[in-house]
């Protein structure tokens, strides 16, 4: 049976179910909660040892790296590298060093991290792009797209650029979030060709590659809905960029039914055949976008002097055989021994 996860945050914050309905649901669903983060912890193979080790190792490894300046290293911040990477330490060092050059090449996007900016606010308000109050039955959070709200007259890529890692980097804070992952759901009948203008080739092909190997965050299901057929080519371009397993997380719906047959009603906005209009969803994520902003107006500081220790996937699989490196979980991680 299908489960509501409720982010607890928000549960006294509903405009549209009742306290009361809201409190029980939430003490059942927090059990549902607890018993998904304790299987998706051994899916990582996370448990206290290895995260306190592979936390005082990450914390040398940053101190000592003579390229990295202003490295943020609380728990919070490099728990989502090192659980993105499954605690294979030489993975989420390599991925600290590739999202720290991420920001770097990309400033225009990764600079002014501010959702106040009016045209990135303008998105965030408008149902552009969203996170769901309630996650999916798996626990994930879910991020809600509605191309069409996105004006070609009005935003630029920078703006579009900018919603995207924002919302990114708010939603990673939560370290439910980092363990269990996200489903984005996006309603692509809004998208015209118009939309190919917005980026070149090359910008397009390095923010699909270089953003899934440096942004921490755990793409658990992609849903599409109503993608245009004239512009399958872009999609299938897109896909071509990706990784294998990131490829096969994405499925297409040619209908909201065919969406809420995948996905939990209670965590799509009423538009898309949920419960909660997407205005409310939209006042309690611009309420947790107020909680992070001075955490990722911080951000800014950090810096990578030189890109000369980034290795890239490809020569990692060739000198490994060919192997996952995400899947070989803690091979270059140094446990002490009792």
């Amino acid at each position: 049976m299908t489960e509501l996860v409720i982010n607890q945050p928000w549960k006294e914050q509903s405009l549209t179910l009742k306290d009361a309905d809201i409190q029980d649901e939430s003490r059942e669903t927090g059990e549902i909660l607890f018993q998904k983060l304790e299987l998706a912890k051994t899916e990582i193979e996370e448990n206290d040892k290895i995260k306190e080790q592979c936390l005082q190792q990450l914390k040398e490894w940053i101190s000592q790296n003579g390229d990295i300046e202003n490295c943020l290293t609380d728990d919070n911040f490099l728990l989502r590298f090192l659980r993105t990477r499954k605690y294979s330490l030489f993975m989420a060092e390599q991925m600290i060093l590739k999202y720290l050059n991420f920001r770097k090449k990309f400033v225009r996007y990764m600079g002014m991290m501010d959702y106040l900016e009016p045209n990135v606010n303008d998105l965030m308000s408008n149902g552009y792009l969203f996170a769901s109050p309630f996650r999916d039955s798996e626990g994930r959070r879910v991020v809600i797209y509605d191309i069409a709200k996105f004006d070609l007259q009005k935003h630029s890529n920078d703006d579009m650029a900018r919603a995207h890692a924002i919302a990114y980097e708010t939603i990673i804070e939560d370290e439910e979030t980092q363990i269990l992952g996200v489903n984005h759901i996006a309603d692509m009948s809004g998208i015209s060709p118009a939309f190919t203008t917005l980026f070149s080739v090359t910008e397009f092909t390095r923010l699909i590659t270089w953003g899934e190997q440096s942004i921490p965050l755990r793409h658990k299901e992609i849903n599409l809905l109503n993608v245009p057929t004239a512009l399958k080519y872009v999609y299938d371009y897109a896909l071509s960029k990706m990784s294998k397993k990131l490829r096969h997380r994405f499925e297409v719906h040619d209908s909201f039914s065919s969406l809420t047959a995948k996905v939990d009603k209670k965590c799509l906005p009423l538009e898309f055949g949920g419960v909660m209009p997407s205005a409310e969803m939209i006042q309690l994520w611009k309420k947790e976008l107020s909680e992070k902003r001075d955490r990722l107006l911080s951000m800014t500081k950090m810096e990578l002097l030189s890109d000369k220790g980034i290795i890239s996937r490809k020569t990692i699989e060739e000198h490994t055989n060919g192997f996952n490196m995400e899947g070989l979980t803690g091979c270059f991680r140094k446990l002490e021994v009792d």
